[in-house]
């Protein structure tokens, strides 16, 4: 089903899938204040909707996301403070909702990722892109710097390859950014789509439930001290082992048989 509430981006669900386009493709999928808006519905809309699994997140076209679009910069170079903060973190927010969504997210990386687009990427879960595909930091080169982007593009490459790129600004190949751990996977181009249907078949075998506790402790371990995880991580182990979906899990594997929300899936594929 396609939502047409949207002008700049599509957002459509297939069985248990979102799939949300970037749809500006005249201008390399460049964003601005419209289509961060149309982005926080789109993601609100898949958070609340228990029917949707996984969300993938790609461009139209050749480009993935140029960053920031040029009409827009021509506008926001006359704001006041008030107003660039306002954007600011409407942005800071686009990007916090897609990285704590509590399902899992893909990036579908189709071509040229600058600025925003690589931010948009790094909060998403999983990334791969097209062989074909570039990435750059390069805000520092407009007197600028990828600071809402910034707290997920460390999370992903490290703070050493964050000092590299954010100071330099040099361009990433596909390669490179898998090296640095920017994405998971590099792919031709033709086989992207499928790669990802792979990626998406994998994410749907898995409990719904698990996977979004699975974020939250990726989210919450890495801050806490060995002790505090101790505690945290077998009170959450022990709440799931009770719980509806652990106990059809292990239940599921004990009598050599598919889970329920697998079957689920088959069911609405026949």
């Amino acid at each position: 089903m396609k939502d047409d509430a949207y002008s700049m981006i599509n957002c459509e669900v297939k069985g248990r899938v979102a799939w949300i386009t970037l749809n500006r493709p005249e201008v390399h999928n460049a964003f601005n204040s419209v289509m961060i808006g149309e982005l926080l519905r789109a993601f609100g809309r898949i958070k609340d909707d228990p029917g949707v699994r996984v969300a993938v997140l790609t461009g139209q076209g050749k480009s993935f996301c140029a960053g920031a679009d040029l009409n827009w910069m021509r506008e926001i170079i006359h704001y006041s403070y008030e107003q660039n903060l306002e954007e600011s973190l409407q942005i800071a927010e686009l990007h916090h909702n897609i990285y704590t969504l509590p399902k899992p997210t893909v990036a579908m990386v189709n071509g040229t990722a600058i600025g925003g687009g690589t931010g948009f990427l790094s909060a998403c879960d999983i990334a791969i892109a097209s062989e074909e595909a570039r990435f750059g930091l390069s805000e520092v080169k407009l007197g600028l710097v990828p600071a809402a982007i910034s707290p997920y593009v460390v999370r992903k490459i490290g703070e050493s390859k964050a000092r590299e790129y954010f100071l330099t600004g040099e361009r990433i190949s596909a390669q490179r950014a898998a090296e640095i751990g920017l994405i998971n996977k590099v792919v031709p181009r033709p086989d992207l789509r499928g790669r990802v249907g792979e990626l998406v078949e994998q994410l749907l075998s898995s409990g719904p439930e698990a996977l979004a506790r699975c974020k939250e402790l990726i989210f919450n371990v890495v801050r806490m001290s060995p002790e505090e995880a101790g505690e945290y991580t077998a009170q959450m182990i022990a709440d799931l082992r009770i719980s509806a979906e652990g106990q059809e899990g292990m239940a599921a594997f004990l009598e050599k048989r598919k889970p329920s929300w697998i079957k689920a899936t088959e069911k609405e594929k026949d």
